[in-house]
């Protein structure tokens, strides 16, 4: 499995000189096409109805689009200023908002199709209501960075390669590892201790920023002399009351992200839904709320969204709904292996319109299917790289003051397509994004 870019080793410490900015939907983010609001979605899991709010909430205070993010959040834009109140109110009555001080820490990612896709993994969804229980009773918690990530994986290995910084992998036998960053083994436990000992995993970390006094964010922030280790973390869980046994080594499996698909037999079956670039319109979303009926919607990290139990047939026709409303419903569709930031006009650093500019390309390879073998096209309007891919290379596009660079190197406007093309077949990340 490739190295995610982010968990690169490091040349310097980092030494953070204040908090996180990272919005929330208590702590609006102010961009240039309105305020900003980040609604955190433990797990990506969803209700109908908790959905349903969305979609409200994006006509009401929004400008009616909804856009998924790379931690399976939900983001709504073009808030008016003042709308504060009224948008927490409404969050808060379909339970969408824990106690203060809680609502950015809650960064949660789950595997989405655990326990919908064959029974020889363990089911681990209910440990995302756990943990974020846990998360929200601990006033330790609340120290957390809006950046700290924990990742609940059936095993199968595709949320553990997002970067986390504290993992849960579920194994066979009703065991789990806890794996603290990047570290090459981990803790095993019993997999009703699983919730617990992740937040124990957090506030290790925390004791460790402290003492290192460099403020970090997560885990691959701490100097070497202040790093977490297996051993410490299985001492604090034994004192703890949790039986732990070091691994010392692991052989981490991989998965790739969930690709769209049809339906299967009968008339509720799993769907895998994909959003162009990540962004629904409120009737967009309304319609998959409509099919996923009492089977909820799981939003994944990877911009799409799994409806574990779709209606897909008379007299709904989900499946040909969603095709017809502009989604991706069927595998290696154009849209599978593109991603991109904000850009303009939403966002002031970015130097271009990259979503507008993504659609020309796509449009211009005539909608042609990405194929199975295509590395993934981030496109991004600044150095900052926002929501690019984790645990993979990519084509990397950044806009520049007259154009963009590919993977390090300028691009005439009028060869970007077929340059973007040649590059899929041959991805890497440049330097400068490896050390980022």
């Amino acid at each position: 499995m490739p190295t995610p870019p982010s968990a690169a080793a490091r040349d310097e410490p980092v030494i953070r000189d204040r908090g996180d900015a990272c919005p929330g939907a208590l702590r609006l983010h102010a961009a240039d096409d309105g305020y900003l609001a980040r609604v955190r979605i433990p797990g990506g899991l969803l209700t109908a109805r908790q959905a349903s709010v969305l979609a409200l909430a994006a006509d009401r205070f929004g400008d009616g689009h909804l856009e998924l993010t790379s931690r399976g959040n939900v983001q709504l834009r073009g808030l008016a200023e003042g709308c504060g109140a009224g948008l927490a109110e409404l969050l808060d009555g379909a339970g969408l908002l824990p106690a203060p001080g809680h609502e950015r820490v809650r960064n949660v990612v789950a595997t989405p199709l655990s326990g919908i896709l064959g029974s020889e993994r363990p089911h681990v969804t209910p440990w995302v209501g756990e943990l974020d229980r846990l998360l929200c009773a601990s006033t330790r918690a609340t120290a957390l960075s809006g950046r700290f990530l924990f990742a609940i994986d059936d095993g199968r290995g595709d949320v553990a390669a997002l970067d986390p910084d504290v993992t849960l992998l579920g194994t066979p036998r009703g065991r789990a590892l806890v794996r603290l960053g990047a570290a090459p083994g981990a803790v095993e436990v019993d997999a009703a201790d699983a919730p617990r000992a992740a937040l124990l995993a957090a506030e290790y970390f925390l004791d460790s920023a402290d003492a290192a006094g460099t403020r970090a964010w997560r885990v691959a922030e701490l100097p070497s002399v202040h790093a977490l280790e297996d051993a410490e973390l299985a001492a604090r869980l034994g004192a703890a009351g949790i039986a732990a046994d070091l691994v010392p080594e692991v052989a981490w499996p991989y998965a790739p992200p969930p690709k769209p698909w049809g339906p299967g037999t009968g008339d509720r079956t799993p769907l895998c839904v994909l959003p162009p670039l990540g962004r629904l319109t409120a009737d967009q979303w309304r319609l998959l709320v409509r099919v996923a009926g009492d089977g909820g919607l799981r939003i994944t990290p990877w911009r799409s969204i799994v409806l574990p139990r779709a209606s897909t047939r008379r007299p709904v026709d989900g499946y040909a709904q969603l095709e017809a409303a502009g989604l991706s419903v069927a595998p290696d569709g154009p849209w599978e292996s593109v991603t991109a930031c904000t850009g303009r006009p939403g966002c002031a650093k970015a130097l271009s319109d990259v979503r507008a500019d993504a659609r020309a390309v796509v449009a211009a390879d005539g909608g042609a299917p990405a194929g199975p073998a295509g590395a993934p096209v981030h496109w991004s309007g600044c150095e900052r790289r926002c929501g690019h891919p984790r645990g993979t290379a990519w084509v990397d596009l950044v806009a520049t003051s007259d154009g963009y660079r590919l993977d390090g190197r300028p691009v005439p406007s009028h060869e970007l397509a077929q340059a973007v093309a040649d590059a899929r077949s041959q991805p890497r990340v440049s330097e400068d994004a490896v050390k980022k």
